[in-house]
């Protein structure tokens, strides 16, 4: 009897010693738009990453992109790769132009598995004789 209630004792202090593990979470993104003229082009960047009670840990990517022209050309891109350790990336870009007139944007996500999520996106449009406009867009999440 005496050697299981100090068995039973150990087992309660070791696990009151020890504190659980936290479940986290995070996501993050960012997406935009530009159009003048007769041109659009839009980009969208998405990622996540959740940590278990466990220790484990588990990531997501995802990211975008449109272009359209009435009679120009339009082009998209988008490209995905597993960065160093547990580091994931994603690009996408649109571009729309018809002669001088012309619309683009850029989206670029990152993933740091159970650390960080972060997404930048650039637009930009212009019309021949007038300022361009553009747009940044950021969030990064810890």
């Amino acid at each position: 009897m005496r050697t299981h209630l100090t068995i039973a004792a150990l087992a309660l202090l070791l696990g009151a010693a020890s504190p659980a593990l936290a479940q986290k979470s995070m996501t993050g993104g960012t997406g935009g738009s530009a159009a003048v003229g007769g041109t659009s082009a839009s980009t969208v960047g998405t990622g996540g990453t959740s940590t278990s009670a466990t220790g484990s840990t588990g990531s997501s990517i995802a990211s975008g992109g449109s272009a359209a022209s009435v009679n120009g050309k339009s082009h998209t891109g988008v490209s995905m790769n597993k960065g160093n350790g547990p580091v994931m990336n994603s690009n996408a870009r649109a571009q729309a132009h018809e002669g001088g007139t012309f619309s683009r944007s850029h989206t670029r996500t990152k993933v740091k598995a159970g650390e960080e999520v972060g997404s930048t996106t650039k637009t930009m449009s212009h019309t021949p004789g007038s300022k361009p406009s553009m747009s940044t867009t950021s969030t990064t999440v810890r």
